[in-house]
């Protein structure tokens, strides 16, 4: 890949050709194109083109580094005044039974919670590659080293050095999260050793679960880290395209720092960290040797010892991918336990947000009518869904002659879901209906005009392959409480529902 291109700036040629009467037309024509073309390459612009939308760029980076940063370091706060909440209950309650056993643990306690506070306030280096972190500093110290990349704005350079300052903070935090899961991990083993046999096992089992939920909700700020709006997309397109920013990062990112990455074959630091190792061709001859030396089934054999291989190092890939890095809080969890994986979300991204249509011909007493109504749930877990809604009735008319738009009536309406088995639910719903006519908002006040309905039933609901409408929801559900009512409802309610 190369620099990407640019049109340079439109330069103007002001070279008065030669006027001679010796010179043949076509020679003083030549001579005066080729010093035009002299002229035109001495003005042409070669500084670097400057990067689009830079300052947008830098400042997402800022704002969004900034924020993971202020989340991460909240929660391994917390994490450990949990964790020390916890033991200082349990010792209280030790001492109850063995208090020199208590004092013991008092000592160790104070002692570990002072080591890695010490730990957390020195200074040091992130010991577990992050991918996008390392893009994202090394960009940011690309266009540092490299101005002529930039826009011309004053305000760039100082939203620059922001970035680079939240980027480095946010590295730091991440940094802090590691010692703290390993702190907790060696805590958890103390922990088991000491109270095996005191009867604290339910206790155990809750500072476990706390230490998986950390190690989760810090994978999650990891992968909110990969989610690029826009402008930065753009820009980090743009770079990438750049020979420039490619050497740079062969030479300065921090992947770079831990494996030579392949560039200029001629460049003796390179062939130095290639010396001494086999090449393809001498595996490949090593192979065949093994293979030859293992007779008749030896090529057999060894596609079994690869196939064993693999799948040994897949195991390892799915353990390093686990919450934790390889040290998963889960591997300690009590038999049966599945964790919430909303509890590692946001108040916002545990919101779903969905709608419903229904609609029915004109009878009658009644126009044609089509209930809308709009919903928010809250994912308590994976298998359940509490929210609210209102919906509103519009009138249509009697037929496609006779069309008038009327307010037929309006609802207020709570609902739960529990997953039944994959994609079947159970749905049961409180809800309160105005049934009537109305022509102003004040007629609603008037409660004896309100119905209750209690329903429950079943939903179906289906992923859709679209970025507006994730879902669409299905339901059939029995308003239990219809009987006995004036107007008398319908009992028996089909609803189409899709969630955004």
């Amino acid at each position: 890949m190369t620099v990407q291109e640019y049109d340079p700036p439109i330069v103007s040629c002001q070279v008065t050709p030669p006027t001679t009467t010796t010179m043949p037309n076509r020679c003083i024509l030549l001579l005066w194109g080729i010093l035009c073309c002299v002229r035109l390459c001495a003005q042409q612009d070669t500084t670097a083109p400057a990067l689009p939308g830079s300052e947008r760029f830098i400042t997402g980076i800022q704002q969004k580094t900034s924020r993971l940063e202020e989340k991460l370091d909240k929660q391994t706060d917390r994490i450990l005044a949990v964790f020390l909440k916890k033991e200082q209950q349990l010792q209280r309650k030790l001492a109850r039974k063995d208090s020199a056993a208590a004092a013991a643990w008092l000592a160790n306690s104070t002692a570990a919670y002072g080591s890695i506070k010490d730990q957390l306030t020195s200074a040091g280096s992130l010991q577990q590659y992050i991918p996008t972190l390392d893009s994202l500093q090394s960009s940011l110290k690309f266009l540092e080293s490299t101005p002529s990349f930039l826009n011309a704005t004053d305000k760039t350079p100082e939203e620059l050095r922001k970035a680079l300052g939240a980027v480095k903070a946010l590295e730091t935090g991440f940094r802090r999260s590691e010692q703290v899961k390993t702190f907790l991990r060696e805590r958890k083993q103390y922990l088991k050793a000491k109270l095996a046999d005191a009867g604290f096992a339910k206790e155990l089992k809750s500072l476990n679960k706390h230490a998986y939920y950390y190690s989760a909700q810090v994978s999650e700020y990891k992968e909110l880290l990969k989610d690029h709006k826009k402008a930065e997309k753009k820009a980090l397109e743009w770079l990438s395209k750049t020979q420039l920013f490619k050497d740079f990062m062969r030479k300065n990112s921090v992947l770079a720092s831990l494996f030579r990455l392949p560039g200029d074959p001629n460049d003796p630091q390179q062939q130095i960290s290639l010396a001494g190792l086999q090449t393809r061709s001498q595996v490949n001859n090593l192979v065949q040797q093994q293979i030859s030396a293992g007779g008749p089934n030896g090529q057999a054999q060894f596609s079994q010892n690869m196939q064993q291989a693999q799948s040994q190092l897949n195991a390892i890939k799915d353990k390093l991918m686990k919450p934790g890095g390889g040290h998963s809080a889960e591997l300690d969890m009590p038999d049966g336990f599945k964790p919430n994986k909303q509890k590692t979300k946001t108040f916002l991204q545990r919101i779903e947000y969905g709608a419903t249509f229904q609609s029915q011909r004109s009878s009658s007493c009644f126009p044609a009518t089509s209930d809308i109504a709009f919903t928010a749930g809250y994912k308590l877990n994976d298998n359940s869904i509490a929210g609210i809604g209102a919906g509103y009735k519009l009138g249509w008319g009697k037929n496609i002659n006779h069309i008038r738009i009327t307010h037929e009536g309006i609802s207020l309406r709570s609902f739960i879901d529990l997953r039944l088995k994959g994609s079947f639910w159970l749905t049961g719903g409180y809800e309160m209906n105005y049934r009537s006519r109305f022509h102003d908002i004040a007629e609603l006040k008037d409660r004896s005009g309100w119905q209750e309905s209690g329903l429950i039933g079943l939903s179906k609901v289906v992923d859709m392959r679209s970025k507006l409408l994730k879902k669409t929801k299905v339901q059939l559900l029995w308003d239990f409480l219809s009987y006995g009512k004036r107007p008398k409802p319908a009992a028996v309610l089909f609803r189409i529902g899709y969630t955004f």
